[in-house]
């Protein structure tokens, strides 16, 4: 590895693992290679759902979040298996420590995946032979296969990298837009759900090259800002940078669980609701975050979902706050028919030393008596601009907040020695 990258143009990498916790598992036990094998949340249960599945068990139709029962039926060979976060998190560590070597511009985005800006890299040779350094580093080293996209920007690496797998390295140029990327279907372009690819197919958008040269107007109208954006990264347009200091993962922080059988009782609801609610407060801690918004997924015997939220004047972490939320929550929501799943996050995260106020249960509801209040305020804010309200000495205040970021919690250290 002896040439130089040249400097002049931004070259990004995205990587991500193949099958990452079932690669972990087959490095950390050779007999499992070759078998169809899943990682599941709870294997003996219905709410088991598949987290991943190796190569073999997808051959067969096994995919994520599908149902165990689900799995088992297309492939009753199926070796089922519960997580091993702290294997996970560890094998994590080393990857982007390995990455860190390379270059200091590397952004995780989450446990398996990440970019890496190496514009500036020098010395270590071309692209293609960097990214099959890394990939021959991580096999050899922990024996965990992964894929690579090269390319000017952060959209076309991610679908560079999702090109060729397992263990490819696909590299994605703006000029090969209408040959490699403009036939794929619409639902292939990351950062499009069925939902949307559903939309986009009724204005007659089939393909990623459709959505390339659609009027904006009716995306706009359509998907709103998202409209535009989309036809800017389908023609290869992306300004974002790798950063390292990124902190989007952490807006939210969520727990759900899929029960046993569907209830309509009240206080195995609220039973549940307590389980997931500590789930999230020891996270919200480990993370020494706080956060302003709480929202209750129900989902219903018939599969039907909902989303409901409440967002407080003040931040919270305690159990007891957010408890008290998500049940006034579920109170007003349920219809009271059977349930089939719950989920309960904290939103609007932000790290606890740069917020000035904690927010008790006490707290909040001295807040909820001054709604009105807030209402008329923000109604004066809309029609008179931002800012009419100041705090005093909000100008000093603001100077003296730290500004930091969050770190991952399975890369809290893997920077250090």
């Amino acid at each position: 590895m002896t040439q130089s990258v040249n400097s002049k143009r931004r070259i990004i990498f995205h990587i991500d693992m193949n099958c990452f916790y079932a690669s972990v598992e087959m490095a950390h036990n050779p007999e499992l290679k070759g078998r169809p094998i899943a990682i599941a949340g709870n294997p003996e249960e219905r709410k088991g759902i598949i987290v991943t599945s190796s190569y073999e068990a997808r051959a067969k139709g096994v995919k994520t979040t599908m149902p165990v029962w689900q799995a088992k039926k297309l492939c009753p060979h199926l070796l089922l298996m519960r997580p091993n976060f702290d294997r996970y998190r560890e094998a994590s560590r080393k990857i982007f420590k390995m990455l860190s070597e390379i270059t200091p511009l590397v952004q995780p985005v989450s446990i398996d995946e990440g970019y890496l800006d190496i514009t500036d890299t020098e010395g270590l040779g071309t692209p293609i032979e960097i990214a099959e350094y890394l990939q021959q580093r991580i096999l050899k080293e922990l024996d965990i296969p992964c894929s690579l996209g090269i390319a000017p920007n952060k959209f076309l690496a991610k679908m560079a990298s999702d090109m060729k797998k397992p263990l490819g390295i696909t590299i994605l140029r703006k000029r090969e837009l209408s040959t490699m990327l403009w036939p794929l279907a619409i639902e292939e372009m990351h950062g499009i759900g069925k939902k949307t690819a559903e939309k986009l197919r009724k204005v007659s958008i089939q393909t990623i090259g459709d959505l390339a040269i659609h009027d904006v107007y009716q995306l706009k109208q359509l998907l709103g800002v998202n409209g535009e954006r989309m036809k800017n990264l389908a023609n290869g347009i992306d300004y974002r940078l790798v950063d390292p200091e990124a902190v989007h993962d952490f807006k939210s922080i969520g727990s759900s669980q899929t029960l046993a059988h569907d209830t309509t009782d009240w206080d195995e609801l609220h039973q549940l609701l307590d389980q997931l609610v500590s789930n999230v407060a020891r996270r919200v801690k480990r993370k020494s975050a706080t956060g302003k918004s709480v929202q209750l997924m129900i989902r219903f015997h018939n599969h039907q979902t909902i989303t409901r939220s409440k967002t407080l004047q003040g931040y919270i972490d305690e159990k007891e706050d957010i408890l008290f939320v998500a049940k006034e929550l579920l109170k007003t929501h349920w219809n009271e028919d059977p349930v089939r799943l719950l989920g309960v996050s904290l939103q609007n995260l932000e790290e606890k030393r740069q917020v000035g106020e904690q927010l008790d249960l006490f707290t909040y509801r001295d807040n909820a008596k001054k709604e009105k209040l807030y209402e008329t305020m923000e109604a004066l804010t809309d029609k008179y601009g931002k800012d009419i309200f100041l705090p005093l000495n909000s100008e000093k205040e603001k100077d003296q907040q730290p500004r930091t970021s969050f770190q991952k919690d399975f890369l809290d250290d893997y920077k250090k020695p």
